[in-house]
């Protein structure tokens, strides 16, 4: 989705390390470094304000916006295709972005949202359990959907949804694996059976999971 929005960035300058990154932090900025598009990195920071109201917009990572950095002469398009938040507080603390050409065709994941309620849970007494929440897929920057909707009020005892059987009105190719299960009904008894493995699983896991999208920031931070 593209957005009309236009995101202010700066450029840094000095050393890239972690201490740099925190003086950034420090004066409620964002280290970032953007790339792409036949161009070198650069090294920038921005107003976190702005890029966590891009993340929560409709389109979220997938916005594509404009971006002007102070001193350059023109805006480029850009996307956000990783970000970091610190554990403790939340805060997003890096922000890597990619410069996106218009009439080049991009591969990014979107949400699949499913519409109705299945047959085989309405009528069968089922439930409706989805596999696959996000698919990944190919197009031009302009086609990129907010996510893809299908409708399951059909779906059945037996019957399974495909990646294939997505709609794609002829704009998008899917990456993902056409035979990839995106979501069935399922008994009651299966549910249980799953969740009670899943907890199970959890439990004997050695390290904590730590949530978070994006690389590492010292991963980041070797770019610049």
């Amino acid at each position: 989705m593209i957005s009309q929005e236009v995101v202010q960035a700066t450029p840094r300058e000095g050393k890239f390390n972690k201490n740099a990154a925190r003086r950034v932090r420090a004066k409620g900025r964002i280290p970032a470094v953007v790339y792409g598009a036949a161009e070198p990195p650069q090294a920038i920071e921005l107003d976190p304000k702005q890029i966590t109201r891009i993340l929560h917009s409709e389109a979220g990572h997938n916005t594509i916006f404009d971006l002007q950095i102070a001193g350059g002469d023109a805006k480029n398009k850009a996307m956000i295709v990783d970000w970091q938040y610190e554990p403790i507080k939340g805060n997003l603390i890096h922000i890597d972005l990619k410069r996106i050409a218009l009439d080049k065709a991009i591969r990014v994941e979107v949400p699949v949202k499913l519409i109705g309620t299945p047959a085989g849970v309405k009528v069968q007494g089922g439930i409706l359990d989805q596999v696959l929440r996000e698919v990944e897929i190919e197009c031009l920057p302009s086609d990129i959907p907010s996510h893809i909707d299908v409708d399951v009020t059909a779906l059945v005892f037996g019957q399974v949804l495909r990646v294939e059987d997505l709609p794609h009105g002829g704009k998008l190719k899917f990456i993902t694996d056409a035979s990839n299960t995106v979501a069935h009904v399922v008994s009651i008894k299966e549910e249980v059976a799953v969740s009670a493995e899943d907890a199970l699983a959890t439990a004997s896991a050695t390290e904590p999971e730590v949530a978070k999208k994006g690389k590492a920031e010292a991963t980041g931070e070797a770019k610049k």
